[in-house]
């Protein structure tokens, strides 16, 4: 946990030993219910430090947290990074949403193991948890690590942040031509392209490349569109 300590002080975020606690029991759970149940094929401790809990912090390196209240990760799977960002960051009112029954199960066991509060696992898809009134047009920040174009993302995501609220993609690789992709398609949902960066994770060669997108209108009634539609057919 020292090291998990030291890296994060370097994003300068200084986690105390109960934080940092529940980052081990957190860690336990994980890879006691990959056991049964795909979650994640990264296990080793350093590995998940720095590919799931640091990497997941580095959205401090481009949003100042502490004047974001509501999140929401859209397609958390496993946790990522929603529930790092709630150890690291108390104050912040985390809704995990997935589309996996059993994951949200089990987000729910370390939601109740580690006695958190301010935040909860919805079952859901996306384009329907963008239908709920309680959450569209409701967070700050959106967040999501899910594999998917950032076409599709875009109207998944969008329609969940307030006015003036961000949705934040987190990516893996040269995204120019996707951002090309996806401009039109940020415009129609009401969003406005900000800046892209590209973090390090720290004492690695792993670079997180970050689409910070403002919502500057609110997202037309027609979008999200049925389960399905934004996949196969992306807005153009």
């Amino acid at each position: 946990m020292k090291k998990l300590h030291e890296k994060a002080s370097k994003l300068n975020i200084e986690l105390d030993e109960h934080q940092l606690s529940q980052f081990r029991q957190y860690y336990e759970m994980l890879i006691e219910k990959n056991k049964v149940m795909n979650l994640t094929a990264i296990t080793e401790f350093e590995e998940v430090i720095d590919k799931h809990f640091m990497d997941s912090l580095l959205l401090t390196n481009v949003m100042d947290l502490s004047s974001v209240k509501t999140v929401i990760d859209v397609g958390t799977g496993a946790g990522f990074p929603g529930i790092p960002l709630k150890l690291a960051f108390p104050h912040l009112e985390v809704t995990l949403l997935d589309s996996l029954n059993k994951r949200v199960g089990f987000l729910n066991e370390v939601i109740d193991a580690l006695s958190l509060s301010g935040i909860q696992a919805v079952h859901s898809r996306a384009e329907e948890g963008a239908r709920n009134k309680a959450y569209r047009d409701h967070f700050d920040l959106c967040v999501s690590r899910a594999v998917a174009n950032l076409q599709v993302l875009s109207e998944y995501c969008l329609p969940y942040v307030r006015l003036d609220g961000h949705f934040i993609s987190y990516k893996s690789k040269d995204i120019e031509e996707e951002l090309a992709q996806s401009k039109n398609a940020i415009h129609i949902l009401g969003g406005s392209l900000e800046q892209t960066y590209s973090c390090p994770i720290p004492d690695t060669e792993i670079l997180r490349q970050f689409v910070i997108i403002r919502k500057v209108q609110k997202t037309p009634k027609a979008y999200p569109r049925k389960a399905g539609t934004a996949a196969k057919s992306p807005i153009q």
